[in-house]
């Protein structure tokens, strides 16, 4: 699939948001402070996804908790039915894997929820950041855990950047 991106200037670093026409089908966070690069196959395009960046920028800037945008994530069935239930966690909120294996009816299976959480395509949107370790641990993420850190504290959570831990 053809997919048209264009990048967003954050506290984090440039995000790069892919999709086609309004339909948000990627954010990337930058790795190691360095800006991600496309696929080859996508192209360049900065007059797209334009309520993606302006809802980004509001909610880095404390003014948006919830996102309202087309999203069409590309996974397995799974994945978006786990990509879904990420959706229904608050903003400031924070669940375990366990929790998220529940809430699909799937108690049994927090290290595939855990791989799918991996998978997101669309980090921050679909707050995948909002799951931590059932015993408050922060654990992976795509753009890091001091990022992680950086966007529940955003939210208000309480996170000991020491321990990488959030605090309840």
């Amino acid at each position: 699939m053809l997919l048209h991106y264009t990048y967003l200037s954050t506290p984090i670093g440039h995000l790069l948001l892919a999709g086609q026409a309004e339909q948000l089908a990627y954010v990337g966070l930058p790795a190691a402070d360095k800006t991600m690069q496309p696929p080859p196959e996508w192209q360049r395009q900065s007059t797209i996804l334009k309520a993606a960046q302006q809802q980004l920028t509001e909610y880095f800037a404390g003014r948006r908790q919830s996102f309202d945008l087309l999203l069409s994530p590309m996974g397995t069935e799974f994945q978006c039915q786990v990509w879904q239930q990420l959706q229904q966690i608050p903003y400031g909120s924070v669940c375990s894997y366990g929790d998220i294996a529940e809430a699909i009816g799937r108690p049994k299976a927090c290290r595939a929820v855990g791989a799918a959480n991996g998978q997101n395509p669309i980090p921050i949107i679909i707050p995948c950041h909002r799951v931590i370790g059932a015993n408050g641990q922060l654990t992976g993420f795509s753009g890091g855990l001091s990022v992680k850190a950086h966007l529940l504290t955003l939210e208000g959570v309480k996170v000991d950047n020491q321990s990488q831990q959030a605090l309840f």
